[in-house]
């Protein structure tokens, strides 16, 4: 075949290994296979890239470089900085495309996005947590169990939060600013002041306990942020936490108004602590972040599995020299892990809003760019020459980071530990492949 015949065939090899994300976009969006069938289908795919990636590119770019008079080491470490180089870069551009909203494609990276998302917007409220002696006597990994309850209340200078005599209806923690505690006087004279409480400080837990009406008046002094328990929710907390019962009970009203002197784990210490147990996420707590995530991320969703296309399809046209050279357990692994893949995303790009036209031209693109790049593999990196075995190791590291990132994580998301099994079985059934047309 002529130079232009090859890249021709080149790029349908292309267009043969990417079209098989439609197949899956169809299954995510129409026909919904078992979360577990697809989750072994992916498992086998990164098992047979895994295989194809070590013994197609790796170890044969390594005896090619033994051809250009390489020694083991020096060739070792030629391709090993390839994948390295690759592997960085496609790390590095997956995680910028995911904070712009990339992430909704797959159910493992949106989580890992949402929980990012929620640690950060979390953190400041945890670091004034962390400064109250009356919620730091709580282990800080039980911290994300308050969070729903705790609400936000501004002040404004000279403002009366509550009267002596109103009834307890809530706890407060002061976020910012400084309140003045007035004791009232007998004979109808000015209240007088007995304390001032700022940051960090607790107070208003004695009505709660008690039942009864407030024992003082609350009155800021200037700008005030608060944070707010109602009634309702601290007697819920108290009832199921034996601790923070115990906490509550230990806090005496003077206690609270003299300067609490600090207890346990360092508050910085224990803000660490709590900002990394935040694990879980709500229903309503996803579908809030999914709906904000997809928010102008079409561009992101496109660029994102073109970066997990093009560095197979390179390859692929790269090692094209003839049928008899055929990659074919590279295509076989991209052609079945774009059908998990693809339904995986639909999936989550309907739950993000997006419509199944939308998501089928978004995959129209993808399948383009794989046929420009099995094209371009041929044309320009389908050589032994030094700059080329490099390019195929730079983009070798690229797959095999997409693999790790993004193939594995999701195959055990949606099969647990039986995906174990079809991983190994691509990876044999690869080695074969490859042993049979080499070993000949």
């Amino acid at each position: 075949m002529s130079g232009a015949e090859e890249i021709a065939v080149a790029s349908l090899l292309g267009l043969a290994t990417t079209s098989s994300s439609f197949l899956g976009a169809a299954l995510g969006l129409y026909l919904p296979f078992s979360k577990r069938t697809l989750a072994c289908i992916l498992a086998f795919a990164a098992g047979a890239l895994i295989s194809a990636l070590a013994i197609e590119l790796a170890f044969e770019g390594a005896q090619d470089l033994h051809h250009h008079g390489f020694a083991a080491g020096p060739a070792w470490g030629f391709i090993g900085g390839g994948f390295a180089f690759g592997a960085t870069i496609y790390y590095a551009a997956t995680l910028y495309l995911e904070r712009k909203g990339a992430a909704v494609r797959y159910p493992t990276q949106f989580r890992e996005y949402a929980l990012e998302r929620k640690q950060k917007e979390t953190r400041e409220l945890i670091e004034l947590l962390s400064k109250c002696d009356l919620l730091r006597h709580l282990p800080p990994e039980e911290i994300e169990g308050i969070l729903p309850y705790i609400r936000t209340r501004l002040l404004n200078a000279g403002e009366t939060l509550f009267r002596s005599g109103d009834p307890g209806d809530a706890l407060y923690i002061v976020g910012k600013g400084q309140v003045e505690v007035l004791a009232d006087s007998a004979g109808g004279a000015a209240a007088r002041s007995i304390a001032r409480l700022g940051e960090g400080h607790a107070f208003g837990e004695m009505a709660l306990l008690s039942g009864g009406a407030r024992t003082a008046t609350v009155r800021a002094i200037d700008v005030v942020e608060l944070v707010e328990i109602s009634k309702e929710d601290f007697q819920r907390l108290i009832a199921a936490d034996r601790q923070l019962a115990s906490a509550v009970h230990r806090l005496s009203h003077e206690r609270a108004i003299d300067n609490l002197s600090a207890g346990g784990l360092n508050a910085s210490t224990w803000a660490n602590v709590a900002s990394a147990s935040i694990a879980h996420l709500s229903r309503d707590e996803t579908k809030k972040l999914l709906a904000e995530a997809s928010k102008g991320a079409g561009l992101a969703i496109v660029f994102g599995n073109i970066l997990d296309t093009i560095p197979g399809c390179l390859v692929i046209g790269a090692k094209f020299s003839g049928i008899e050279s055929l990659s074919l357990t590279l295509m076989l692994g991209m052609f079945l892990g774009g059908i998990p893949e693809a339904a995986a995303s639909g999936a989550m790009m309907t739950r993000a809003g997006y419509h199944a036209k939308t998501i089928f031209t978004l995959w129209s693109v993808v399948v383009i760019i794989g046929v420009l790049a099995a094209g371009a593999g041929k044309a320009f990196i389908g050589t032994d020459s030094l700059a080329a075995l490099f390019a195929q190791a730079l983009a070798g590291g690229a797959v095999l980071a997409l693999v790790s990132h993004a193939m594995i994580p999701e195959a055990i998301h949606g099969g647990g530990s039986l995906t174990v099994l079809p991983l190994v079985g691509g990876f044999l059934f690869a080695l074969y492949l490859a042993l049979s047309t080499s070993l000949v």
